[in-house]
């Protein structure tokens, strides 16, 4: 995996995935979150890529980033734009799809657990939290 550090935005998957949320126009930017937390959660039982899972980590972290609490995205290798407000039924899905990140069987995750990835997981378990306790009002 092309990873540099742990963060969501460390790794070559999420990078290319920042492009294409650059790419896509103002209202069509939650879509392209949407679609990442779906396609991880329509996994179900079978085994999760771990590009998907990588894009999926991503995209919950720019909608953690909306919520109270959460830190912004100010990586390079993030989205070069401000997105515009996400619309709170991502939290959930993010939430749904950090939950399946974290659950075997999972690519990325046999990946950290190779390595040290107890920091990784701690970092997916901080964003899951985020958008678990922003409950379901409005982004700000």
């Amino acid at each position: 995996m092309g990873t540099w550090d742990i963060g969501p935005f460390d790794n070559d998957t999420a990078a290319d995935f920042s492009y294409r949320v650059d790419e896509a126009p103002a209202e069509k930017k939650a879509e392209v979150l949407r679609t990442a937390f779906r396609e991880v959660i329509e996994t179900g039982d079978a085994y999760l890529d771990a590009d998907l899972a990588d894009e999926a980590i991503a995209s919950a972290a720019l909608v953690a980033a909306q919520c109270p609490g959460g830190d912004p995205v100010t990586t390079a290798y993030g989205p070069k734009d401000p997105l515009p407000p996400l619309p709170a039924d991502l939290r959930p899905q993010a939430v749904a799809a950090l939950d399946r990140v974290l659950t075997e069987p999972s690519e990325l995750l046999e990946l950290w657990e190779e390595s040290d990835g107890e920091q990784w997981k701690a970092g997916v378990r901080k964003l899951r939290a985020i958008l678990d306790g922003a409950g379901t009002g409005s982004v700000t």
